[in-house]
């Protein structure tokens, strides 16, 4: 079987990093070129020593016409605003394209400009009909041929894939949801502002974008509406806590019935989740860590019942870097080039 030529856009922060991981050991793809606006022109083993005679590359600038010519499938770890115009290009040119960022991920433009700029004026709107959110475990038969994949946000994937299933089975309200989250700080990026350095996050945990302002709110409620089928509100307060890597998600709602027997919401969770090959539901009484899926693409989730205070628990546990950013997006090509979903992505977690 030939190889599949592939690009890293973005390849100088974290989430590129992870996507190079992934891909030199992914038993299909080739990477021909790595890219990055601010390090072009170094070796990629003086920005990553750890791919020293792995991968024999430099760090180039962005050309979207060369790239298209050398590759087939392209990623994009940009930041937000500056992938879209370089994702529609690259579409235009034929490239099966999955950006990283939240370019594409809401599908109302109005949404879109509310949430991250740009006012009344969306150079991408028209290419918002045909992305495809790229989260496998809800969009798999969209996936398949896609050619642009909007990566989903790692809160996002952590928080969705907890409540969702309770929320289509029409075991919880729609309303008065609330989502507790801790991440790693890698979460920031390679270039954080000062709260996110060492010796500012590494004794504490601390809350941040609270009451609505967080960047991922919309998205949480756009595809948990999906999920329920009419429109959710949620409540989402995300945490800094001091570990390079995981996510951490409690999602808090009420049940629409609270005479059913407790073990109904963990039950659907089994029910749901009983064919995916990367999501894990723990046995009762087992809670998730994001200990034991650093490095994996792996997904672990529970569900219990408060019966005192009347509310239902959903929870996850994620390695930000990889199911909720790169991994997912390796997942997401997989699954449009038809190739095995779990291709290059079996590994088990790294622990201690």
């Amino acid at each position: 079987m030939n190889d599949i030529p592939v690009v890293v856009v973005g390849a100088s922060g974290y989430t590129g990093a992870e996507l190079l991981r992934l891909l030199v050991a992914h038993p299909r793809v080739h990477v021909v070129s790595v890219h990055a606006k601010t390090r072009a022109g170094e070796p990629l083993s003086t920005v990553f020593p750890q791919f020293g005679g792995q991968l024999d590359l430099t760090l180039e600038p962005l050309d979207p016409s060369s790239i298209a010519r050398r590759a087939r499938v392209a990623f994009l770890a940009m930041p937000h605003g500056e992938a879209g115009p370089t994702a529609a290009i690259l579409h235009e040119l034929g490239m099966t394209v999955i950006d990283l960022s939240a370019d594409f991920r809401l599908r109302s433009p109005e949404e879109h400009a509310a949430w991250y700029g740009g006012g009344n004026h969306d150079p991408q709107q028209h290419l918002r009909s045909v992305a495809v959110y790229g989260l496998p475990e809800r969009y798999r038969d969209k996936l398949k041929d896609a050619r642009l994949i909007a990566a989903p946000g790692c809160y996002p994937t952590a928080s969705i894939l907890a409540i969702a299933p309770l929320l289509e089975a029409g075991l919880v309200s729609a309303q008065d949801i609330v989502i507790d989250a801790k991440s790693g700080v890698s979460g920031a990026g390679r270039s954080p502002a000062l709260p996110y350095h060492f010796p500012e996050a590494g004794e504490g945990v601390r809350a941040y974008k609270i009451a609505g302002s967080h960047r991922h709110v919309p998205e949480i409620e756009q595809e948990l509406t999906v999920a329920a089928g009419h429109p959710v509100r949620v409540m989402f307060t995300p945490h800094l806590v001091p570990m390079s890597r995981g996510i951490l998600a409690c999602v808090y709602a009420k049940p629409t019935d609270p005479s059913r027997p407790a073990r109904v919401y963990r039950d659907a969770l089994v029910a749901r989740y009983s064919a995916e090959p990367l999501v894990t539901v723990l046995p009762e009484g087992q809670l998730p860590d994001t200990a034991f899926v650093r490095g994996s693409n792996r997904v672990h989730v529970t569900a219990a019942y408060d019966s005192r205070a009347e509310r239902v628990i959903a929870l996850s546990a994620i390695d930000n870097l990889v199911k909720g950013a790169a991994g997912q997006a390796v997942q997401a090509m997989n699954c449009a080039l038809g190739l095995p979903e779990t291709m290059g992505l079996v590994g088990g977690a790294l622990f201690p």
